[in-house]
């Protein structure tokens, strides 16, 4: 039986991005917190939870961290990174334990949070952003990844080009715009996530820079899509704006579910998401969501 049957839930949701959280760290059967692409995928579905991500906490790995975190996009693939899906968890625990910091680990490695500046604000350390063509990974060399040579419609007249490239946890690609609603993004965003130079895919942001504190996005999600809000996009967007030295270090993004705060800091270059979590309702998994699940 899958270890989802019977097994609550958390649907929650940062600046709109749509959550489900699933603790398994008491999980007793050996091998019982372990969640298949399959199960993944059938959380997500109408009769479900419906998600852009699925954060599943498991049993810790490590000596002084919380949990070991595996994120499911909604189409049952891993992602190595989800800043909102992190504020989810930290609210969840923070309420729960009365804590107002904690380390958890991921594919990515290890998240430090903490409660941020207002009660309803949390705090998650994304780590350092990685530039180097190999480690976003993109499928050819590209010595300055600022801009690479990608681009969408005719070579003398593209409808998007240049983007910007970085990973953080995850591949991102930024193209800057002067209006990121005069784009269909639901249409080029597949396109561009599955582009050949991406052997990891990549999610898609297209960004505009309003000043050097301010800039507005909009991301199609690698594995889940057009999303109203994408917290690594946001980290990735800023920290390549100030590579670009377009904005300053500590910026304001807004996305089209709400604002986080994003600080590129400068000490040891982690980058620092602070924005808001919001709960919805509580749950329990239909165990005939999984009888057809192998």
């Amino acid at each position: 039986m899958s270890a989802l049957a019977n097994h609550a839930f958390a649907k929650m949701n940062g600046i709109g991005n749509e959550i489900v959280v699933v603790d398994l760290r008491d999980s007793e059967a050996q091998g019982r917190a372990q969640v298949s692409a399959a199960e993944a995928r059938a959380v997500a579905s109408p009769a479900g939870a419906p998600y852009d991500q699925l954060m599943v906490l498991q049993p810790p790995r490590l000596d002084g961290t919380e949990a070991y975190i595996t994120i499911y996009n909604n189409d049952g693939s891993e992602a190595g990174a989800c800043g909102n899906g992190m504020r989810c968890v930290v609210r969840r625990i923070f309420e729960k334990t009365g804590q107002t910091s904690a380390t958890f680990q991921t594919r990515a490695g290890l998240l430090n949070c903490w409660q941020g500046p207002a009660p309803d604000l949390y705090t998650v350390d994304m780590g350092a952003p990685k530039f180097g063509w190999q480690d976003i990974p993109l499928a050819e060399e590209f010595r300055d990844t600022r801009y690479i040579e990608l681009q969408v419609g005719p070579i003398d007249n593209p409808v998007l080009h240049s983007p910007s490239v970085v990973s953080m946890g995850n591949p991102h690609a930024v193209f800057w715009v002067d209006d990121v609603n005069a784009y269909d993004l639901e249409r080029f965003g597949p396109l561009l996530e599955n582009h050949p130079i991406f052997p990891e895919r990549a999610n898609i942001t297209l960004a505009h820079i309003v000043d050097r504190d301010h800039i507005t996005i909009r991301t199609w999600e690698r594995g889940a899509g057009l999303t109203r809000a994408c917290g690594s996009a946001a980290c990735a967007t800023a920290v390549a704006a100030a590579r670009l030295k377009r904005a300053n270090r500590v910026v304001e993004i807004t996305l089209p579910g709400g604002k986080l705060g994003i600080e590129w800091r400068e000490r040891d270059d982690h980058v620092l998401m602070t924005g808001t979590a919001d709960f919805e309702y509580e749950g329990r998994f239909d165990p005939a969501l999984f009888a057809s699940v192998a």
